[in-house]
């Protein structure tokens, strides 16, 4: 998988049709219904994956490891088609657990060639998860692709009201330094998306910002096609 540029989230073929035409990089299954990390049901999971598989790389969300044990490689993978990329796996409510060891089970039911995404959340207090920290330094030792530095309350602040104004560059730093691929996200707006590029992540992953209501809206091919178009220029530059 190529860990760089636009994730954008989608609950449907509907929706990942309209990121695929808006030039997202990544496209992301996710039920923002069932929460920052919502996993989508085994219909909408096949459904996107029967679009985009081939086309693009394809991601999940797996929910909070409170919510389940391990899973089952069948469980995450759509019949006859090809599996995600990656899974993502947020730690809300694991702070003061032995999560380190739930979370490498999770990890060793994924399909074969699926990598794993561990989920560091900026307001980890209000999670009760483990600190951002500790989160990069299990996943350096888990065998994870990448750390999602995320929000966990989506009706509160968004990722540059979360924290501290460094931390969030400081994390983005610590995860590199630890060879991890990062991704950013947590209600990152439009006029946000060149600021949360200025982090310095291989990720930006959005929803709400490219959605034509809000979170719970509908992905839009034109949002999608500008948060792209501005992630291009924070990267790249003005033109000479």
């Amino acid at each position: 998988m190529t860990w760089r540029g636009l994730l954008v989230s989608v609950r449907d073929a509907e929706e990942a049709v309209a990121a695929l035409e808006g030039g997202a990089a990544i496209i992301d299954v996710k039920e923002p219904a069932h929460g920052p990390l919502g996993r989508p049901g085994p219909d909408a999971v096949a459904a996107v994956a029967a679009i985009v598989a081939g086309r693009r790389p394809w991601t999940l969300a797996g929910g909070e490891l409170s919510e389940r044990a391990a899973t089952a490689a069948a469980a995450w993978c759509p019949p006859g088609l090809a599996p995600p990329a990656a899974i993502k796996i947020g730690l809300a409510n694991a702070a003061g657990t032995d999560w380190q060891a739930r979370l490498a089970d999770v990890f060793a039911g994924f399909p074969p060639g699926t990598r794993p995404v561990a989920v560091a959340y900026a307001d980890w207090r209000r999670a009760g998860s483990p600190e951002p920290g500790a989160v990069i330094a299990a996943a350096a030792t888990l065998g994870c692709a990448a750390v999602l530095v995320d929000t966990f309350d989506k009706a509160a602040a968004g990722l540059f009201d979360a924290c501290a104004a460094r931390q969030p560059a400081a994390w983005v730093r610590a995860a590199h330094d630890a060879g991890l691929a990062v991704a950013v996200a947590g209600r990152i707006g439009l006029e946000e998306i060149p600021g949360a590029w200025a982090l310095g992540p291989d990720v930006v992953a959005v929803r709400s910002a490219v959605c034509s209501n809000g979170r719970f809206g509908r992905v839009s091919a034109a949002l999608v096609r500008r948060a792209v178009t501005l992630g291009y220029a924070a990267v790249t530059g003005p033109a000479s």
